[in-house]
């Protein structure tokens, strides 16, 4: 049996389940009374886990969104961003962090939003969550702001004569200037498609499955420029120190981008707030509380 505390499914199915009517174990996706019950199960690991491991799965989360940041960067380099071709690519790209979360197992803030399905069904306390919720988002940001750092002093910045570079000030200033709504709004979107990323993955039987099922909501997010809260994390961090440590000539071989002076550490967090807030609504609510409301409410 497949530890499910981490993302993953049993391979037989839950004891409701009539035998006979029950796929072969090696076909068919798991239906979606059978997702809700795993997620509420997940949800309960994850609320009474010990502390350090989740803080550890959750580090790797990070780091594992970062790396899929960072491909998405450099895909983006040379490509027209107006175009939705290569928002598509990038997209696609950018798939590569979440389906390291799924497969490889790790805990990610944006996807723990469903925990509110544990919550709703009573089977775990608010404080349970919330204190799941805060080891996370800081594992999650120490992960990325530290692989941010690793590419960084990778000197991978410095590709295409500073052409990379040039994308991650603009991917990064460009967060610094959204306003509140905006970003509140487009958090909500971006995990509305990723939790739904995740309830997909858990449907699945095996890997490939796992890899399609989460490609196409992933990459729909990211070509539609939804905003991620730890995603951002990297974004802005890298951002930040190409702006503050970058070798002066760098801005010789391509100028500065616009609004480029409104990226800071505080524009960090004011974009963080809005997008986190987001993040929560649509995974947890609009996600979560949905499926709860149609496959466990009754219960």
């Amino acid at each position: 049996m497949v530890d499910r505390e981490h993302g993953t499914q049993p391979d037989v199915a839950p004891a409701g389940r009539a035998a006979a009517d029950r796929p072969p174990a090696m076909f068919g996706a798991y239906a979606p009374q059978e997702i809700a019950q795993g997620i509420e199960e997940v949800g309960i690991a994850k609320a009474t886990g010990a502390p350090l491991p989740i803080f550890a799965l959750a580090f790797l989360a990070g780091a594992y969104i970062a790396l899929g940041a960072m491909f998405y960067t450099l895909t983006m380099t040379g490509a027209d961003a107006a175009l939705g071709s290569a928002r598509l690519l990038g997209g696609v790209a950018f798939s590569l962090g979440l389906i390291l979360v799924l497969v490889g197992g790790a805990e990610l803030f944006t996807g723990n939003a469903l925990m509110v399905m544990a919550l709703a069904a009573g089977r775990i306390h608010i404080g349970e969550m919330l204190r799941a919720w805060a080891i996370v988002y800081v594992g999650n940001f120490i992960g990325a702001a530290g692989c941010a750092l690793l590419v960084f002093l990778s000197g991978q910045y410095l590709a295409g004569d500073g052409a990379v570079a040039s994308v991650a000030l603009e991917t990064a200033a460009a967060k610094a200037v959204l306003p509140f709504g905006r970003a509140l709004i487009s958090g909500i979107l971006a995990n509305v498609l990723v939790c739904l990323a995740v309830w997909l993955s858990l449907g699945a039987r095996s890997t490939t499955d796992k890899v399609l099922a989460v490609v196409f909501p992933v990459t729909a997010f990211v070509a539609a420029g939804f905003e991620h809260s730890i995603a951002n994390m990297y974004f802005m961090t890298e951002g930040l120190l190409i702006k503050d440590f970058a070798p002066r000539a760098l801005w010789d071989a391509f100028g500065a981008p616009a609004n480029l002076e409104k990226l800071s550490w505080v524009s960090f967090a004011q974009n963080l707030v809005p997008v986190t807030i987001g993040n929560i609504i649509g995974g947890g609510v609009l996600v979560g509380l949905v499926y709860w409301f149609v496959y466990l409410r009754a219960r």
